[in-house]
């Protein structure tokens, strides 16, 4: 069975900081295209940041130079490190998780199979 588990979202204030985990059972983090998502509220679903199987990284171009994704193998974690928070990244923020025959992976959410149950990030101004 696979579980992903979010943790480390908060309330922070404008220009601080987060760190997010997600740690991962049921599957190898490394072997998996892993991604972080949000959804603010009464919007859709978006991809934030991708790390595929040989680290590559993708990143919206809203996040940018503030977010940073990464992934521990030994410990079959995956991150997101949040830096320059502002109110539009108030959204609940996901871990998800697909198997890709190919090299590198997709941001759109409807390939990733496997979902955390979220954790909800808020940030004042």
């Amino acid at each position: 069975q696979v579980q992903l588990v979010e943790s480390g979202g908060g309330s922070v204030q404008a220009w601080g900081s987060l760190r997010l985990s997600c740690a991962a059972s049921g599957i190898t983090v490394s072997d998996f295209c892993m991604g972080w998502f949000r959804q603010p509220p009464a919007k859709d679903r978006e991809g934030v940041a991708i790390i595929d199987t040989y680290s590559g990284t993708f990143y919206a171009a809203a996040v940018q130079g503030r977010f940073a994704i990464s992934k521990d193998n030994a410990k079959n974690t995956l991150y997101l490190q949040m830096s320059s928070l502002n109110p539009e990244d108030t959204a609940m923020y996901y871990c998800a998780a697909y198997s890709s025959s190919r090299r590198g992976c997709v941001s759109f959410a409807s390939s990733y199979n496997y979902w955390g149950q979220g954790t909800q990030v808020t940030v004042s101004s």
